[in-house]
């Protein structure tokens, strides 16, 4: 991102090739619609090349990153808010391993589909701390700058979403 905020704009293709897939995970799973979260991703890339000047190089790229997918997020819900929330059903395919046995791959889409759909149901909040930490793999510091809070509370609202999705599965599931 150096090279690109120096003049190096043709260096941005790298990191699309490098994170496109990742951020269109994160907003998928926060928004729940494939061709709304495929446009904001592009709108994200917009917005690091708009203001590449903005970054500093200090921390993680992908804290950066993450913090204007954030913002973009934030403002499509500000202009969607009528929109109704629902998740699409391919994506979730893609994230299903292949199993050898039939009855296994369907059990496993099973648990995956409850496992979505209890996401989908956590508070946005809590539902954006576990995709940045389990799905993103963010380190708490890193998380802790997207959210620009400290590395404590990153923690005790990884916990407190653990234990909310916990018993959302739980529920769905019974």
């Amino acid at each position: 991102m150096l090279r690109v905020k120096a003049g190096e704009v043709d260096r941005m293709g790298l990191l699309f090739e490098r994170y496109h897939r990742k951020l269109f995970q994160f907003l998928y799973h926060m928004l729940g619609r494939a061709e709304a979260s495929e446009d904001l991703v592009q709108t994200v890339f917009y917005r690091m090349l708009k203001y590449r000047h903005t970054y500093t190089g200090e921390g993680e790229f992908r804290s950066w990153m993450y913090h204007l997918a954030r913002n973009v997020l934030a403002d499509h819900l500000k202009q969607n808010r009528h929109a109704s929330r629902h998740h699409d059903v391919a994506p979730l395919a893609e994230t299903i391993p292949g199993g050898p046995r039939a009855d296994e791959r369907l059990q496993q889409e099973q648990e995956v589909a409850t496992l979505h759909r209890a996401l989908a149901r956590l508070s946005a909040d809590h539902r954006e701390v576990l995709l940045l930490s389990r799905f993103q793999e963010l380190k708490y510091a890193e998380i802790a700058r997207v959210l620009d809070v400290s590395e404590g509370a990153v923690k005790v609202r990884v916990h407190r979403a653990m234990h909310e999705l916990k018993a959302m599965y739980l529920k769905i599931e019974n």
